[in-house]
């Protein structure tokens, strides 16, 4: 039996089921081109000889160990550049390898197929040994992820990750992301649902792809032994390539789950993977098949195999818990995914168009409950932040539809959550809070309950309750869009404390991530007054009345629903600024 010491270098290609159940015949060209374009050429340059291929991956041998740290980071940064949607992870280890034939066995081996399994997809991970020999030979910066221990081998092993990819503007990841800490892990089973791929080649299709996540995050979310990312959160990352383990870290999770859906005329394919953020590792993978009519039966099974993945304890009666009212007909159900993203806006246009979809829903079932609390989130929008002529009768609407909502769905925990947020605004406190308690109770992972009963108890003059609610919402929801009326919560918490600079200081910050939400001046104008920041206020004001020409004081307090000390409080100040009183 002959052995060497040799380097060698394991790649595969990053989602290759996913792409081949997609597009078979597309990706084994694009593959063919990949190899015959980057790979291939690269390894023969810094002299690596190919020992065999396995599918969608490949071993490689180097006597040098420099050539194959060259030849990792060339191939993945050619990748990179090449526009072609194949893309590899690549472990390189030294070791004593036996040789049989052409072909090559052993530890040596089997480590670097074990690194290459936990790289990120465009990423490259090698072991201690290799550091040592080629540090300051390469033109590549590496950090520690500490020691290893990999199945079936004897030692662990103190594995380095490739910085190229993370330096500069490789990663994709949100700017704001970036400057945080990384959030610790909490301690229960924790996931984010990413935003699935839509494979359709229809862009008017990736409501549907969309849908399905948000479909999964609810049922998800409503297991109350896991810690459920928002989904706003989640969606920061669409469109960016996915490094799990940055996502693990800038979300505070030990999980992501990941697929692509693929619709075609009267069928549906969801191909899902479940990932460990800490290593990489792929936990399962499945794929999906069906008609249109069981894309709810899908999405069933699919949480189910999470839920097994992540806590085997869970019984499947806890699961069944997790479905939402079903639509009896499928285009309303298309119409109210449609809608979601301008309801969540929070801008009067964008609201004003989800209200149009979902009438079109509701024309087609009347009786759809998340349709229903949906128009009622709308309407209360219109209402609070001034956009409606008749105010009251946008408070009324939204009180009915919510209601009806209620009536059909008692245990959805969005529906309980808009009914509780109606409650607040009519100042049915006691009920807002009864409903908003269940809400929560029904689903802790519900970032936008947390913030009502936040709003709740700043509207009931308890300040430091509605800090600890938007903390905590904000905790949930990291990277979500939503989280500036978080921060404007903050602020009102701190008005109503009698702290105006520490409110004007929040609801500045609230519009340095939305500066369109304009409704924010009616209460920063008054903050910065009452911080004798005299010059600010008037800039404020003069924005407000730009963009509410009809502002009074009399039409903030029909809108707000502060105590009648912090309103006359306010709009005292509104008066100072020369805002008119009706």
């Amino acid at each position: 039996m002959e052995r060497k010491l040799a380097a060698i270098l394991a790649a595969d290609v990053v989602g290759y089921s996913s792409l081949m159940a997609a597009d078979e015949a597309g990706t084994l060209s694009a593959l063919k081109t990949h190899r015959a374009d980057v790979f291939d050429p690269l390894i023969a340059r810094h002299g690596g000889r190919v020992v065999k291929l396995m599918g969608d991956g490949v071993l490689v041998e180097f006597a040098s160990i420099v050539n194959a740290v060259q030849a990792a980071i060339a191939i993945q940064m050619a990748s990179a550049q090449s526009g072609n949607p194949i893309r590899l992870r690549i472990g390189i280890n030294l070791g004593d390898v036996i040789i049989e034939g052409d072909d090559l066995y052993g530890d040596g081996v089997n480590v670097a197929a074990r690194l290459e399994q936990m790289a990120d997809a465009g990423g490259i991970l090698i072991s201690d040994d290799i550091l040592r020999y080629s540090a300051g030979k390469v033109d590549g910066q590496f950090e520690e992820l500490g020691e290893r221990q990999f199945k079936n081998i004897a030692k662990p092993v103190r594995v380095w990750r490739w910085q190229g990819q993370t330096a500069g503007t490789g990663t994709g990841k949100p700017e704001k992301a970036r400057q945080g800490e990384p959030l610790s892990l909490p301690d229960k089973p924790s996931v984010a649902v990413l935003p699935f791929d839509n494979m359709s080649g229809d862009p008017e299709q990736e409501y549907f792809a969309d849908g399905v996540v948000e479909a999964l995050t609810a049922a998800l979310s409503r297991i109350k032994s896991f810690f459920v990312i928002a989904r706003n959160s989640a969606f920061a990352y669409k469109g960016r390539p996915t490094n799990v383990r940055d996502i693990g870290r800038e979300l505070g999770v030990g999980y992501v789950l990941e697929g692509s859906v693929q619709r075609a005329g009267g069928r549906v394919r969801i191909t899902v993977q479940l990932i460990e953020t800490e290593t990489g590792a792929h936990i399962w993978a499945e794929k999906y098949d069906g008609s249109l009519d069981d894309i709810f039966d899908l999405q069933d099974s699919i949480t189910e195999q999470v839920a097994g993945a992540l806590q085997p304890s869970i019984r499947l009666a806890e699961i069944e818990r997790v479905g939402r009212k079903r639509p009896q007909d499928l285009g309303a159900y298309d119409y109210t995914m449609r809608a979601f993203k301008h309801v969540w806006a929070l801008e009067k246009d964008e609201t004003a168009k989800g209200l149009r979809l979902l009438d079109e829903a509701l024309s087609i079932e009347p009786d759809y409950p998340l349709a229903l609390a949906l128009a009622a989130w709308c309407h209360a929008q219109s209402s609070v932040y001034n956009w409606a002529s008749d105010i009251a009768a946008s408070k009324n609407e939204a009180l009915w539809l919510a209601e009806r909502a209620a009536d059909i769905s008692a245990d959805d925990p969005l529906i309980l959550t808009v009914l509780g947020t109606v409650h607040t605004f009519v100042r049915n406190y006691g009920a807002a809070r009864v409903l908003l308690q269940r809400a929560v109770a029904l689903d802790p992972n519900s970032a936008w309950a947390w913030s009502r009963l936040g709003w709740l108890a700043t509207y009931a003059d308890r300040p430091s309750e509605a800090r600890e609610n938007f903390e905590r919402s904000l905790r949930l929801s990291p990277l979500d869009p939503m989280n500036f009326n978080n921060y404007v919560g903050l602020g009102s918490a701190c008005q109503v404390a009698g702290d105006d600079n520490g409110a004007a200081e929040m609801f500045l910050r609230a519009l340095d991530e939305r500066p369109n939400a304009f409704w924010i001046h009616r209460n920063l104008s008054a903050a910065l007054l009452g911080a004798g920041r005299i010059e600010e206020a008037r800039r404020s004001r003069d924005v407000l009345l730009k963009a509410y020409p009809e502002m009074t004081v009399t039409r903030f307090k029909d809108a707000m629903v502060f105590s009648p000390a912090v309103l006359d409080r306010i709009g005292k100040q509104l008066l100072d600024l020369g805002i008119p009183e009706a």
